[in-house]
């Protein structure tokens, strides 16, 4: 074809390429019109969830005040059924249900997220993720599918890898996600890492050289004081076979007014600190949440995503497209695709492994390579992440592969 194309005249050449260019406009009018419609939703959504606010804040007692600060959301998460009625259009059986989940599994959401869900859809992927489903009662799954409780060789470390490790500090989050991974240490209440398990923790880094990179979570550590977060970024900064350190949160999409100058400026003197978020959903990218990216890139925080692939939420191509986009737009580089694990409780969450190749298939070639995060599954039994890929590569003999382009068009190549 090259050789061929070689012997054309300009003219020809161009009308192959005006042609080629109408054949992969073709490719994308679907995700147009799809996306037209999400940024209208999106703005309606915004104006709904102002009304929400106001509401919220005269049925709690606060003010536009109250409302930016991070300590007066988190004391008031919402965590009782007759309350949540009151802020939500929730139905005799609806209540019921959740009261009989909460027996079970904790459960607590910020005002600002609540904010952001729309009560007449009952198929809104906000309420999905916060508010308790009767569903969570399936007992398929485990309580810890990645035996973190068999991987933890000191403190509150939880480690599966040669060079790095997570401190877990604290149990805390401003939301607690109806899908997550640690249920089992959400607990009655919650409560900060002691001290002394941190330091334990700390102690363990310093006398493991080959620990090159720290990942501090939870819970959320962003729940926690800039002073006790200080402590612990400090310390471990100090150790100097530490190169990277990561915090995990997800207050950037369900409290972002955790997100201060003060805790930028803190966070700044222990460069370079690579921040994880968790957003899911496109609707979880407000402009509060933009805001609050904005604060710490500016200030030379790296940030990452980590989006669970959730049955019913985002278990679709587009709006994993639309979502990646959005967040490489807020300057938030798309890091994981997590399959969502196997707990207890979350069954109803899970995807099938086709869907996620699916989606990985579609995103290459219609969106740019730094949209396109690394599908992951995690091994059973804390074994470590494992790469999930659509099929792009046969070998057929010895230097000749059988290769699939992003189009699913087969092409021979030769080394």
């Amino acid at each position: 074809m090259m050789k061929i194309a070689e012997k054309l005249e300009p003219s020809e050449k161009r009308k192959i390429s005006i042609e080629r260019a109408e054949e992969l406009k073709g490719y994308t009018i679907p995700f147009l019109q799809y996306k037209k419609k999400e940024i209208e939703k999106i703005s309606l959504r915004t104006e709904k969830a102002n009304q929400n606010k106001n509401q919220i804040l005269k049925i709690l007692g606060g003010s536009q005040k109250d409302w930016e600060d991070w300590h007066w959301q988190l004391r008031h998460k919402i965590t009782n059924v007759s309350l949540l009625r009151e802020l939500l259009h929730l139905s005799e059986k609806e209540m019921e249900e959740i009261e009989e989940v909460g027996k079970h599994y904790r459960w607590a959401i910020s005002p600002y997220y609540l904010s952001l869900i729309d009560s007449t859809n009952k198929e809104d992927p906000i309420k999905k993720i916060s508010i308790p489903s009767i569903l969570e009662l399936d007992e398929r799954g485990e309580k810890d599918p990645m035996h973190e409780e068999y991987t933890n060789p000191a403190g509150s470390i939880t480690r599966r890898y040669p060079n790095r490790l997570i401190i877990n500090a604290t149990n805390a989050c401003a939301n607690y996600c109806r899908h997550c991974q640690r249920r089992r240490r959400i607990g009655e209440f919650d409560q900060a890492t002691p001290l002394s398990c941190i330091q334990d923790s700390i102690e363990y880094i310093r006398n493991h050289e080959e620990i090159t990179d720290v990942l501090i979570t939870g819970g959320d550590p962003l729940t926690l004081e800039d002073k006790v977060l200080e402590n612990i970024i400090k310390q471990v900064r100090e150790i100097k076979h530490v190169d990277i350190i990561r915090i995990g949160t997800r207050t950037l999409v369900t409290m972002p007014q955790r997100i201060t100058k003060e805790l930028v400026s803190m966070l700044k003197k222990y460069k370079p600190i690579y921040l994880n978020t968790h957003f899911n959903h496109p609707y979880e990218l407000t402009e509060e949440s933009i805001q609050a990216c904005n604060l710490l890139v500016d200030n030379g925080i790296c940030l990452g995503n980590q989006m669970v692939l959730l049955k019913g939420i985002n278990n679709d191509k587009f709006t994993v497209r639309l979502l990646n986009e959005l967040l490489l737009k807020t300057r938030v580089r798309p890091y994981y695709i997590f399959h969502a694990k196997q707990v207890i409780g979350t069954h109803h969450f899970q995807p099938t492994i086709e869907e996620g190749l699916e989606i990985m298939k579609y995103l290459r070639g219609n969106t740019s390579g730094l949209s396109i995060p690394t599908y992951i599954i995690n091994a059973p039994g804390g074994k470590g992440k494992i790469p999930l890929l659509p099929e792009y590569i046969k070998k057929k003999s010895d230097g000749t592969y059988l290769l699939t382009t992003w189009e699913g068009k087969e092409i021979e190549y030769i080394e």
